[in-house]
């Protein structure tokens, strides 16, 4: 499957809470980018308030107040991504990236001082503390001018955010704010296209499979 916005079906799940945090900020990141695709969370968000004061009122444990304070005060302390759905983007001096606000919260002012591993040649990563327990990575990549991932497809669902510049596959071109979602269907091989290095927020719910003779050997000793 592939798409160059969210898919509907995750911009509600976004929109109702119902999304784990990793998918989370790249729904949030990417609407910061895309109108079209804020406009539709907005219009979800409208019609679940409207649903709401549709329902029959309920009554309340007497100490449904305290309870729901002590749970503000939780939240206050809890990690996650703001559901800011019209987050502005702003320019930042040190990296000189204008990034979507609610990924800014995680990787600081400056993303050259972040902890980039090389993958192959041209390609590093680096991977974000968002969410845990249930395996799903989530990683800026970037990629250089003309430089590619290996060829792979999927053990389960990914999701790749363009933040700066672009990359293309068999399927098309991919460009800041656009979302490739990929699954096991999908065999591509991403690489980088223009003069800009191509830098991506990537949400992986298990790990690639490299495909081709030598990729097929190399796979026990890969975890992306």
């Amino acid at each position: 499957m592939i798409a160059l916005r969210v898919p509907d079906e995750m911009l509600l799940a976004y929109a109702t809470g119902a999304l784990n945090e990793p998918l989370s900020l790249v729904v949030a990141s990417h609407i910061a980018l895309d109108p079209n695709s804020r406009a539709d969370v907005e219009a979800y968000e409208t019609v679940g308030g409207a649903l709401i004061e549709e329902l029959e009122p309920a009554s309340l444990r007497d100490d449904a107040l305290e309870r729901t304070l002590a749970r503000l005060d939780l939240l206050e302390t809890e990690p996650g991504v703001e559901r800011q759905s019209c987050s502005p983007v702003k320019p930042q001096p040190k990296d000189g990236l204008a990034l979507p606000s609610p990924l800014r919260d995680y990787v600081g002012s400056d993303i050259d001082t972040l902890s980039w591993k090389p993958v192959i040649r041209g390609v590093e990563e680096v991977e974000l503390k968002v969410g845990a327990g249930d395996g799903t990575r989530t990683r800026l990549m970037r990629i250089a001018p003309g430089a590619g991932a290996p060829r792979h497809t999927h053990g389960g669902m990914e999701v790749t955010l363009v933040l700066d510049g672009a990359y293309h596959d068999a399927s098309g071109t991919y460009r800041r704010g656009d979302v490739q979602v990929a699954d096991d269907a999908v065999e591509h091989q991403p690489v980088a296209e223009g003069e800009r290095t191509c830098l991506c927020l990537v949400v992986s719910e298990a790990p690639i499979r490299l495909t081709g003779f030598f990729g097929r050997l190399l796979n026990p000793f890969i975890r992306h």
